[in-house]
């Protein structure tokens, strides 16, 4: 007997030790961030010598972005950014997916831990003649049961701890997009201010050439009803004068939808929503592009697409492991009784250790390729991960050159057209001046006149397009550091 119970205590050592290193045993992967192509630098970035008011910081995507637009010195921007960042609805959807993978993340985590669930109830019970192997007469009992449960899956193979650190991936990849619709969200605020901005800077130089062509169906009927110049004159100061307006109408409903535009950013109804008339400024802020290497951090869709890779990643451990064996531990202890008063004796305690039905232990023998085709399709997509992760490096890298090279253009392209500006102006005078001495005719008065008009507004256009390529730019480096926190990262971090 003693060599029997030193037997069992010996097997059931040996099975506890094979049990223990076994849990420790994991079949998923290893994994490592693959190697994206990275560039030494910028092919288009210049030497910046006036770093101006923008603050760089070590880059990391989880870093609190900060309030960037304040490089514009703007403070209806200000005003505007802030307000989106407290009622876009996009953005408070992106929060709630935070919040959702946060719960489906503490729901694998579950898995670490026993379930424990307990219960009470009655069964009333008729047991027929002709069940009882004896030929007994029939007879009707009741059982009252109470009882606590619990169950344990021994992670054996790394199959729970591998879906939950697909769980955490997961979740990192959802606060990185979150973070990925916050900056796409700022950047629009942006680039939507600076567009009306723009159609006030055009609305104003119309309403100048607008007074300026009055003043001119003024002068040419004045000289007309004096016998000086044919009607030919006045018909084509009216149709200059009729022509500026529209062109002035243009704008007035191109800046009416802009401003609906920018309404809905800031999470109103465009009939809540209107911004006062201020023609765009100049902005000169340049940015620093940085290294390219650093670029991997700081842009949030490149941290979203790198967390898919090791969600993708874990999930081949989760598919691997179900190859092996699973061992689940299962029990349950109560009280069970004929009666309600009884129920809780001593005497009527009961408890099960092991399956009610089915097996603990249970090791895969065939399903037909179930398993085969779930890793192949577990480790197809994590290929899928990987190419979408290097392309969308690739998209980040040119993204940042393509507003490198607009800037750059920009600032030479700006100064000429600034000389057009003031060469057509100077144009216009002096075809004004010799039309009145009779020099000249009034069509040549009409097309200078044109062709300052059109300066200006390919001036203030360019100065546009240089407000927005720095907006991308900024967008495309992923953002700003300036250790300042907005409320908007509190959205994800609501619980």
């Amino acid at each position: 007997m003693n060599a029997f119970i030193q037997n069992r205590s010996l097997h059931l050592t040996v099975l506890a030790g094979v049990l223990t290193s076994l849990i420790g045993c994991s079949v998923e992967p290893t994994y490592e961030r693959p190697v994206a192509s990275v560039p030494p630098s910028f092919k288009e970035d210049t030497a910046v010598t006036e770093r101006g008011t923008w603050k760089t910081a070590e880059p990391a995507d989880f870093n609190a972005r900060g309030q960037w637009w304040k490089v514009f010195a703007d403070p209806d921007l200000d005003s505007l950014e802030d307000q989106a960042l407290e009622a876009n609805q996009n953005l408070q959807a992106a929060a709630a997916r935070v919040k959702e993978a946060r719960g489906l993340n503490q729901a694998a985590r579950g898995g670490l831990f026993p379930s424990v669930d307990g219960g009470i109830g009655a069964t009333r019970q008729r047991v027929s003649e002709a069940a009882q192997p004896d030929g007994s007469p029939a007879y009707q009992n009741t059982m009252v049961r109470s009882q606590v449960g619990i169950s344990y899956e021994v992670d054996l193979f790394g199959r729970v701890s591998s879906s939950v650190h697909a769980a955490e991936a997961d979740l990192q990849q959802t606060e990185a997009l979150f973070h990925s619709v916050q900056l796409a969200l700022q950047a629009d605020v942006a680039q939507n201010y600076f567009q009306i901005r723009q159609l006030d800077a055009q609305a104003k130089v119309l309403a100048e050439a607008v007074t300026l062509r009055e003043k001119a169906l003024e002068l040419v009927e004045t000289r007309f009803a004096d016998s000086e110049i044919s009607e030919l004159d006045v018909s084509r100061a009216r149709s200059e004068l009729a022509t500026a307006r529209s062109d002035s109408m243009t704008v007035s409903r191109q800046r009416a939808v802009a401003e609906h535009s920018l309404a809905v950013l800031l999470g109103k109804a465009p009939a809540e929503f209107s911004l006062s008339a201020k023609p765009l400024q100049a902005v000169e802020v340049q940015i620093p592009a940085g290294l390219p290497s650093a670029l991997l951090e700081r842009r949030p869709d490149i941290a979203a697409a790198e967390r898919a890779m090791a969600a993708a990643n874990a999930r081949v451990g989760v598919a691997k492991a179900a190859f092996f064996p699973s061992l689940t531990l299962t029990g349950s202890a109560g009280f069970e009784a004929s009666t309600l008063g009884n129920l809780f004796n001593w005497s009527n305690r009961t408890f099960l250790l092991g399956p009610l039905a089915g097996t603990a232990l249970n090791l895969p023998i065939f399903d037909g390729g179930r398993r085969s085709g779930n890793l192949a399709s577990a480790r197809a997509k994590y290929e899928e991960d990987v190419a979408n992760y290097r392309q969308q490096v690739l998209v980040a890298f040119k993204e940042v050159e393509d507003n490198l090279s607009d800037l750059a253009i920009l600032a030479r392209q700006t100064r000429t057209q600034g000389e057009a500006v003031t060469s057509s102006s100077r144009a216009a005078e002096i075809s004004r001046t010799q039309y009145m001495e009779g020099a000249v005719a009034y069509l040549d008065v009409i097309d200078a006149e044109r062709s300052v008009l059109q300066a200006q507004r390919a001036a203030i256009d360019l100065q546009a397009v240089q407000a927005l390529a720095t907006v991308n730019l900024i967008r495309a480096l992923g953002g700003g550091w300036s250790g300042t926190s907005s409320h908007t990262e509190k959205l994800a971090s609501n619980r």
